[in-house]
This record gives C-alpha cells, structure tokens and sequence, in this order.
C-alpha cells in the first residue's frame, strides 16, 4: 500500500547492518519510509527530528554517555541476549521500553505503526445484517456511512460480505483506484491506519474497503481484525456490512462493533429467519437491535411487533425509497436528503455518541 505519511516520523539509528535489516522490514510493513543514520553524530543531529527514534544496542551506550536532552518517544531494540546493560541505558536516557528482537517483534510493529497512526482516535463503529436475504442491510449501512460523512465525521465504510453484490458497485465506484480486500488478505498484527485509508477509495471523502471480481470469498480472521482496527484508528464512524453466515472473520466483526442492528422485513417470513440468527448473534454482538423495514403493502407485521417477536430493542424503523433502486443500479447512491432512509440514518446516528457529540 501507498502512504502519505511523513518519511521521517520514525529514525532508525544502529551501526549494525543485520538488526538494521530487521528494523527496515517492520518499517516497511508498516507503510514507513524511515530516517536511517548509522552513527552517533546523525543520531544526535537528528534526536528532535522525528516522532519516534529507535535505538540499537550498539549505540545505546555512546548514546547515553552523550547524556541527550530528555524527549519522549524513543526507545532501544537488542536481541535476546543481551542483558541488564541495554535497560541500563535505556533509563538513563529516559526511553520509553526495550525491545528484543525477535521476541518483541509484534510489540515494535505495534509502536511503529503507532508512529505513523499518531494520536489514537475512538471510532464508533456499527456493524450491520440482513435478518434474511434481501432486507436491505447493505442500502442502510451505506446511508448511514454516507449521512455520517456529510456531519464531518471521518468515516469508512467496509463491505465486509464477499458474495454479496458489493457496496462499491452501488456507490459507482467499482472503477476508481484503490485497494480491495484481496489485497489486503495477508494483512495480520498491526495495519498502519494511515496507509490504509490512503490506500482506499473514497465519494467524498468517504473511504471504501470493498471486494474487486476475483475469487476470494473468505477472509482469514486476523485479516478482519487488524484492518477493522486500522479502520477505528483513523476514523470517527465506521460502519461494517456483514453476511448472516457465521465464519470466524465474520464474527471479528461482530465483536469489534459497539452496535450491531439486524435488518428485518415486517412480515412473517422475515421474522422467523431472523429469529434464527438472534441467538448466534447474541454470543458475539455487545449491543443487539432491531431495525424494521416496513412494507408499503397493508396487513404487515407492524414495527413494534418484530421487535416483540425477536426480543430485541428497536432502533428504528425503515420504508423503502421508491426511486433508489434504480438510481443504486445505474451506480448512483444518493438517498433523498428528507426521505425515509435518511430518516432512518438519522435515528441511528442519533442513537450512539459520537467523537463529535462527545466533543460538543
């Protein structure tokens, strides 16, 4: 993946060409160009330059001899051998921590990426199911990322179903550069959020993680959850479209939602298959709700009766847009701004705070 992160957030400063090697591959998986200087004096020339300054047990010593002005965001990488010396040094230097290598590896991604993420943001983050096929999950899910964008809040919608129709075909984005989730199959440990969202396309500002015409159709799950955790580090709303089958991904994604609102047809068909998915949906999801989308036929179950027979709080209610359908065919996703689905976006927004309601 691309990044547009700055290529000297991270300095990296040994004189050892092996554990430099080492430090440049997690660099690198971390979407970082980093600051290299192979002796003291660039170590010290650099010392203020730079977000995060990794040290080598080969230069901790002079290091701390130089006695450098007190900063945060350093810390000294070793290996597994070397021993009380290296912490020594680190706490005359006032370092952050000590990692050695290769024990520590998955930690210094982690503070690596951290570097390049820069202050950690708090995400809502709503998970979306279809209560049966064809409920409209998919249509909600990207009103609500959309109508969340347009309040100015940093947002990223994520297809998170591989054989469904995919959400960037109905937003008219299936053409537009940018990354899809086969690219990312291989993503585990710690995704750099920044290089993720820039990897992305985006309408308007609205990142969308979706599925290109190849043959993938699972995910592993460390994939779901170091890229649904990018996603919350970057972004004040994400919103995730999941299918009803239960897969170990699918769940991930069940898990890391604050909310999860099941999308259920107000007839009785509807009903009974989504009464199915309740219980499974319980073991996984923290917050269950019900969405009811009402039909525009008469002698319908009403709202009030779904959410009675499924035992699940009512989030809102949902009556389809007329002319939608049509326009999401001709890859045109644009909701009347005073219509029903922007009602129903609404309410959901309304429900769950926010960065921006909390700030206000």
């Amino acid at each position: 993946m691309d990044t547009n992160s700055p290529p000297t957030s991270v300095l990296l400063a040994t004189t050892n060409e092996i554990l430099l090697d080492d430090l440049l591959r997690l660099s690198a998986a971390a979407a970082i160009t980093p600051l290299v200087e192979p002796d003291l004096i660039g170590l010290r020339r650099s010392w203020h330059s730079c977000s995060l300054v990794v040290v080598g047990r080969d230069l901790a010593e002079p290091l701390a001899r130089a006695q450098p002005a007190p900063r945060p965001g350093v810390v000294m990488v070793g290996s597994a051998l070397d021993g009380d010396e290296l912490y020594r040094c680190a706490f005359d230097v006032g370092a952050d921590g000590v990692f050695r290598l290769p024990d520590d590896e998955s930690a210094l991604a982690g503070k690596l990426a951290d570097a390049v993420d820069g202050a950690v943001r708090t995400a809502l983050t709503l998970a979306f199911v279809g209560g049966c096929g064809g409920a409209g999950a998919t249509t909600l899910a990207s009103a609500v990322a959309v109508f969340g964008n347009r309040r100015g809040l940093r947002t990223m919608l994520i297809d998170g179903d591989p054989l469904g129709g995919g959400i960037e075909l109905a937003l008219g984005i299936e053409r537009d550069p940018g990354d899809r989730w086969p690219k990312l199959l291989n993503a585990s440990g710690r995704v750099s959020a920044a290089a993720l969202r820039s990897a992305l396309p985006s309408v308007d500002g609205l990142a969308v993680l979706s599925w290109d015409q190849s043959d993938v159709t699972a995910l592993p799950p460390d994939t779901m959850s170091s890229v649904i955790g990018a996603a919350q580090r970057s972004s004040d709303l994400v919103v995730v479209d999941l299918p009803r089958r239960a897969d170990p991904a699918v769940e991930e994604g069940f898990i890391r939602a604050a909310a999860t609102l099941l999308v259920v047809p107000c007839d009785v068909r509807s009903v009974a298959a989504a009464k199915r998915l309740v219980g499974p949906l319980r073991a996984v999801a923290g917050d269950l709700r019900v969405v009811a989308r009402e039909s525009r036929r008469p002698h319908g179950l009403s709202a009030t009766d779904v959410a009675t027979h499924l035992s699940l709080p009512l989030a809102t209610k949902v009556t389809p847009e007329r002319d939608l359908p049509v326009s999401m065919d001709q890859g045109r996703f644009d909701p009347h701004p005073r219509g029903p689905l922007s009602r129903a976006a609404t309410q959901i927004l309304d429900l769950f705070p926010t960065p921006e309601s909390t700030a206000a």
